[in-house]
């Protein structure tokens, strides 16, 4: 993986986290003003996109699907699951050095 493709890969996980923690708290505003929600199946796939740090922040810091179980047990083992991969791709890489 050459750096510029790294520094790609970087960039986008730095918007789509921004981007799934945004849509969270627009969503809990949404709730509180009474008015039209994300689904639920968007905030997932965001989080499966590569946002899980994003929703997660989300979820905490907006106080936002505290109480729903698949929030509070998917959003962290979706979070694991990409933090195992990350560890995986950086252990390749460097072997290949």
């Amino acid at each position: 993986m050459s750096d510029l493709e790294i520094r790609m890969l970087l960039v986008y996980l730095i918007v789509i986290n921004i981007v799934t923690f945004l849509t969270f708290g627009a969503d809990k505003r949404r709730a509180q003003r009474g008015k039209r929600r994300v689904p639920e199946r968007t905030l997932f796939m965001l989080a499966l996109c590569g946002g899980s740090l994003g929703a997660v922040y989300g979820m905490v810091g907006f106080r936002h699907k505290r109480r729903h179980k698949r929030f509070r047990v998917g959003l962290p083992l979706i979070l694991l699951v990409h933090l195992a991969l990350a560890v995986w791709i950086s252990l390749t890489l460097i072997s290949m050095e």
